[in-house]
C-alpha cells in the first residue's frame, strides 16, 4: 500500500477507529510519564508514584505528583493532530471511534467526542478524581484553587487520581467498546504510540485480524509496524495532515 491508497481507504471508510498515544500530546509540550520525572521527582521509581501500593503508603506524595501534572496539562493546548482528529470525527459521524492512552484531556478539549463519534480515555484523565468509596468521578478545581486530596461531592470521602495505575486493569466497559470498534472498523489509525503497552496495543492487531486497513503514524518503526498495512513516518500532526490531505506543507 502507498500513501495515495491509504488516503483513498481512509476517505471512503464509513467506520474508522483511532488509537492515540504519547506522540500526539508531545507536540503540545506534554512530557511522557517518565520524562516528567525530573528535579525532585527524579529519585522516584514509577511504582513509587503510580501504583495502588504507593497510594496506600503515601497518598500525600502521590497527590503532589499528580497535582503538578494536572497543572501542566491545564496550561497545554490541543495541537493540530488533536484538531485534525476532531475534524475527522465530524466527517465520519457515528462511524468514528477514538481510543486514547493519553490522560491529559486534550482530545476532548479539541472537540473529540462531540462530533457524532465516541471518545474513550483508556487510562483515565488527569483533570478528574474518583471517590475511593462510592466511585463518583468529578472534575478537579482550577490548579490555583486545588489543594489535594479532593473530597467526594457525594459522600465526602477522599478521592484518588482518576488514572489507571500500574497493576490495575483498564476499565472493562472502555476496553470492550474499543475492542468492538476496532474489530468493526474498515480503517484503523494508530497514531503516536510505540505499540508496547497492552492491551491497548492489541487493538491494532484486532483490526488487522478482522480485515481492516491499519495505518500507523509514527516517526519511527514500532513493535506493530510489520503487522500493519502502511506507515507514515512523521510526527502526529504532519502525518495526519498527509493522510487527510489537509494542505499543510513544511
Amino acid at each position: 500500500m502507498n500513501l495515495a491508497e491509504a488516503r483513498a481507504a481512509l476517505r471512503s471508510a464509513r467506520r474508522v477507529a483511532v488509537l492515540t498515544g504519547a506522540g500526539v500530546s508531545a507536540e503540545s509540550g506534554i512530557p511522557t510519564f517518565r520524562d516528567a520525572q525530573t528535579g525532585h521527582w527524579a529519585r522516584f521509581r514509577p511504582e513509587d508514584l503510580a501504583s495502588p501500593g504507593a497510594y496506600r503508603r503515601d497518598p500525600e506524595t502521590v497527590w503532589q505528583w499528580y497535582a503538578g501534572r494536572y497543572a501542566d496539562v491545564t496550561r497545554a493546548r490541543p495541537n493540530p493532530a488533536h484538531l485534525l482528529l476532531a475534524d475527522l470525527e465530524r466527517q465520519k459521524g457515528g462511524g468514528f471511534f477514538l481510543a486514547t492512552q493519553n490522560v491529559d484531556g486534550l482530545h476532548a478539549r479539541a472537540g473529540s467526542g462531540s462530533g457524532g463519534g465516541r471518545l474513550v480515555e483508556l487510562h483515565g484523565n488527569l483533570t478528574t478524581a474518583r471517590c475511593e468509596v462510592c466511585g463518583t468521578v468529578a472534575p478537579l478545581p482550577a490548579p490555583e484553587d486545588f489543594t489535594p486530596p479532593p473530597s467526594c461531592p457525594v459522600c465526602r470521602s477522599r478521592m484518588r487520581p482518576n488514572i489507571v495505575w500500574f497493576g490495575e486493569y483498564l476499565p472493562e466497559d472502555a476496553l470492550e467498546a474499543a475492542t468492538n470498534a476496532f474489530r468493526e472498523a474498515e480503517v484503523a489509525l494508530i497514531v503516536g504510540t510505540s505499540g508496547v503497552v497492552y492491551p491497548a496495543a492489541g487493538l491494532a492487531l484486532e483490526a488487522r485480524g478482522a480485515g481492516a486497513v491499519v495505518i500507523e503514524v509514527n516517526p519511527e518503526a514500532t513493535e506493530l509496524t510489520s503487522s500493519l498495512s502502511y506507515s507514515v513516518r512523521d510526527v502526529a500532526s504532519w502525518g495526519l495532515a498527509a493522510l487527510l490531505e489537509a494542505g499543510q506543507s513544511r
